[in-house]
């Protein structure tokens, strides 16, 4: 029995490890201008990182290290990748006559990102309080958001003048929203029963019915939004 836990207490930080790898992956191809790609592989590690923590509670075998590979995990896949792809957006965006003169510093805001996703999976590994539902918005969820954003609508927003201030808000929102003290619906789940689960539900309809609204890669971003304001909504209601 000892010698099959000791072969178990492996497969939840290798899981992980697929995950950085995906995020290494998803830095590669933002790199290279290969947005859609690079979203894939962010896709990818946010299906992998679902499974880690479930198999180490699962398996019984929850260790430090593997908490903090976690973390680091996500900062490169969550933060590290998107950050990148948005970067590279603004580089070649358009900024207009006003924000051209700072055409060199106005992509690097976009590693702004990482600095806050970074505070906030050092939070969460300190937060007892966020073992049901999330406080800030979670970075897989920010990160889906800029990933499916620019492949959605990035060729529909270089015809846009005022395009480059909504992603300055969009990015200052984000990163505010990371490290909020706004308590975000969680998908961990207690009891397999409609009663108690009730927002969890709408949560799932409603990005459904985003997706299929948008037909296409966008609904990520729309269905994200919709995330925020029924975790705002029950938070009014509380």
């Amino acid at each position: 029995m000892s010698s099959n836990k000791s072969v178990f207490r492996y497969i939840p930080n290798t899981i992980t490890s697929l995950n950085l790898f995906s995020g290494c992956m998803a830095v590669v191809f933002a790199m290279g201008g290969h947005s859609l790609e690079a979203l894939g592989f962010i896709c990818l590690g946010a299906f992998i990182d679902f499974f880690d923590g479930m198999s180490a509670r699962l398996l019984r075998v929850q260790s430090p290290v593997g908490k903090e590979l976690d973390s680091l995990a996500d900062l490169i896949t969550f933060g590290m990748a998107p950050a990148t792809i948005l970067y590279f957006y603004l580089k070649h965006l358009y900024l207009g006559p006003i924000l051209s003169n700072f055409s060199f510093y106005i992509p690097l805001l976009a590693y702004l990102i990482v600095v806050f996703s970074a505070l906030r999976l050092a939070i969460f590994n300190l937060d007892e309080r966020q073992t049901e539902e999330f406080i800030g918005i979670p970075t897989p969820a920010n990160a889906l958001f800029w990933g499916s954003l620019i492949v959605g609508e990035g060729s529909r927003m270089q015809t846009l003048s005022w395009a480059p201030y909504l992603l300055l808000i969009l990015l200052f929102s984000s990163c505010y929203m990371l490290n909020s003290s706004i308590s975000m619906l969680s998908l961990k789940v207690k009891k397999w029963t409609i009663k108690g689960n009730e927002y969890r539900v709408i949560l799932i309809v409603g990005c459904l019915i985003s997706l299929g609204v948008m037909r296409s890669l966008s609904g990520i971003a729309l269905a994200i939004c919709f995330y925020i304001f029924l975790s705002l909504y029950r938070n009014f209601r509380r």
